[in-house]
């Protein structure tokens, strides 16, 4: 692969999707096709794990192409995978899900029974909800099983629920409302 592959597949990628491409000759295949994995991997629009079938065979060029544009334009300003690393761990956070939706379900059961109190644990069950919404977000971001762009997406989400200030600052919140527990007894 040459400088001008890398160059090539740059503007390729960079390029919005539905622009049509033509596949590059046979001899220059190889060439343009590994300058673009390589380009995709390093911006983290594509998993290395995903070379196997993206851009495979020159007949599904156009068709990868597009979706690997829209993946750039998809995750141009979603963190990348390495600040998933400034949370807890994937099992840390599993335990604080798990707890999150017992809790929940603990507020239904309380729900139906104490209708005097209704409107108080339905704004509780909302607030739990929003956070389940953060925790699974930060568990998709730690799980390294997925594929990059699922991360990235999660952590993009992450932010988006938390805030910008708060993501960047690494301040999560608990995982249910424990402002509200002494409404609740």
């Amino acid at each position: 692969m040459s400088s001008g592959d890398l160059i090539l597949a740059a503007v390729l990628l960079m390029t919005p999707p539905g622009v049509p491409e033509n596949t590059p000759p046979a001899d220059q295949w190889p060439g343009v096709r590994d300058a673009i994995h390589k380009l995709a991997i390093e911006w983290e629009i594509l998993d290395p794990r995903e070379q196997r079938y993206i851009l495979a065979r020159p007949e599904d060029y156009s068709s990868d192409l597009n979706l690997l544009r829209r993946r750039y334009q998809e995750l141009a300003d979603a963190p990348h995978v390495a600040e998933s690393f400034r949370f807890p761990d994937r099992n840390a956070v599993n335990e604080l899900v798990r707890f999150n939706r017992a809790f929940r379900k603990h507020l239904d059961q309380r729900h139906e029974l104490e209708m005097d109190r209704s409107e108080t644990l339905r704004t509780v069950m909302r607030e739990t909800d929003r956070l389940y919404q953060v925790w699974d977000a930060v568990r998709d971001a730690r799980c390294e099983f997925y594929y990059v762009t699922v991360r990235r997406q999660a952590l993009k989400k992450l932010r988006d629920l938390v805030g910008t200030d708060a993501y960047a600052a690494g301040n999560l919140p608990p995982n249910v409302p424990m402002w509200r527990f002494n409404e609740l007894k």
